[in-house]
């Protein structure tokens, strides 16, 4: 499993999200994609450098100066490390229940997301 400092919190996660969609743009081109509150644009660029250091998001000149930042990891490769933590954590590695219910198409990922909100809303 990777390591723990490589795990996005939910605020990171939030700001990977905009990037895939957005992405490459400037910390302030980024705060108008947040649902209200907004965040502070110092709070976002506090972040972006996290995951910068993280290895996530990188930085190129922008056209009028400062900075564009964008995603150096793919969405989907975050996906897939993702859920093996979460069927992990929640299934204890039972990757082969899991798997076959995707297989047999009885759980999709919107489900399987579902179904764990759930298992982590009654800890």
């Amino acid at each position: 499993m990777k390591s723990e400092k490589n795990k996005l919190t939910d605020k990171e996660e939030e700001i990977m999200l905009l990037l895939w969609e957005h992405g490459p743009c400037s910390i302030k081109e980024l705060i108008p994609h947040f649902a209200e509150p907004r965040p502070h644009i110092n709070t976002v660029s506090s972040f972006v450098r996290l995951l910068e250091k993280k290895g996530y998001v990188a930085h190129e000149p922008g056209r009028y100066g400062g900075f564009n930042y964008f995603a150096v990891k793919p969405k989907s490769d975050y996906r897939r490390n993702a859920v093996g933590r979460l069927v992990s954590k929640y299934f204890g590695n039972c990757f082969s229940m899991v798997s076959q219910l995707v297989e047999d198409e009885q759980l999709n990922a919107e489900e399987l997301r579902e179904l764990l909100d759930m298992i982590e809303q009654k800890k």
